[in-house]
């Protein structure tokens, strides 16, 4: 955990938190939660860590949803999270492509920069220095690994391809899924 008070985990949300889809989870009909995963989300909230989510959402610079309809989403998953005792402190999404040439698209580290001013972690050139990142793409992991964070791959979404192609950065953690890493970290196993 960082040396700082601030207990935070960072979530990738496609594949993660919400079942991922080749052609884009693009409104809040087709988003739709994973087994589990609001209720790990609960869970960390009540051992009280603070969640952000850090998400890609190139889908906006395609045409292919636009900014209600990301609102929408994420509606849609707060609406579901209460009910629970659950509930998301903040999202950061990066809207660009690959080809705008931006630093805050994963796996570059800018909307990790981004969430670690935001929560005031301050550790030099490792402000998320073991802050636990989950993802479910190697390009997750290397956003928050490059700031020091600790890399957390869950299976689901993309994980089990990404665990096959090899390449995670070193100590990465394997769960079978968010509420698996979630009883992991809450029962001090990672």
């Amino acid at each position: 955990m960082s040396t700082s008070s601030t207990k935070l985990i960072i979530l990738d949300r496609d594949g993660v938190i919400n079942e991922d889809r080749d052609d884009y989870v693009k409104s809040s009909e087709e988003w739709v939660p994973l087994p589990g995963s609001l209720e790990a989300i609960a869970l960390l909230n009540q051992a009280g860590y603070q969640i952000s989510v850090a998400t890609n959402q190139s889908g906006l610079a395609r045409g292919f949803f636009n900014i209600n309809d990301l609102h929408a989403m994420h509606s849609k998953m707060e609406r579901l999270l209460k009910p629970l005792g659950g509930h998301i402190d903040s999202i950061f999404f990066c809207p660009h492509l690959d080809a705008h040439a931006c630093d805050c698209r994963k796996p570059l580290p800018g909307m990790m920069k981004e969430i670690a001013l935001r929560y005031k972690q301050s550790n030099g050139s490792n402000p998320l220095l073991g802050i636990p990142i989950v993802g479910d793409s190697l390009r997750d992991l290397q956003a928050g690994v490059a700031l020091g964070a600790s890399p957390h791959l869950v299976l689901t979404g993309k994980g089990r391809k990404t665990l096959e192609a090899g390449g995670l950065p070193e100590g990465t953690h394997i769960h079978a899924d968010l509420l698996a890493f979630a009883n992991a970290l809450i029962q001090d196993k990672v």
